[in-house]
């Protein structure tokens, strides 16, 4: 999975994909997800492994997940409820924020 954690103003913005999402895009109806390299990799995006990912989406303000396996990972630390998971074409898609 890649991994990029940014600091912003309003805290910290995660993104996580499976790597084989990167640069690929999705639609499903009216729902169009680019996985844009910019956002999700780049030199600041790192190879993870499930406890870096659940580690930093556990201290995001905001996350976006894109990828079965990176569903599956904030799924099942329980960060993200699983009737909230997106299917956008063959992939699923996530975001996280607490409040």
């Amino acid at each position: 999975m890649l991994l990029r954690e940014r600091e912003t103003p309003e805290g910290l913005l995660v993104s996580v994909c499976d790597e084989a999402c990167l640069g690929e895009t999705y639609e499903n109806g009216d729902i169009t997800l680019e996985v844009d390299e910019e956002f999700y990799g780049g030199d600041e995006a790192v190879d993870a492994e499930p406890d870096a990912v659940v580690d930093a989406l556990q201290r995001a303000s905001v996350a976006n997940i894109v990828g079965a396996e990176s569903v599956a990972v904030a799924v099942d630390a329980g960060l993200v409820d699983e009737g909230t998971v997106l299917e956008v074409e063959t992939t699923k898609h996530a975001q996280l924020m607490w409040l």
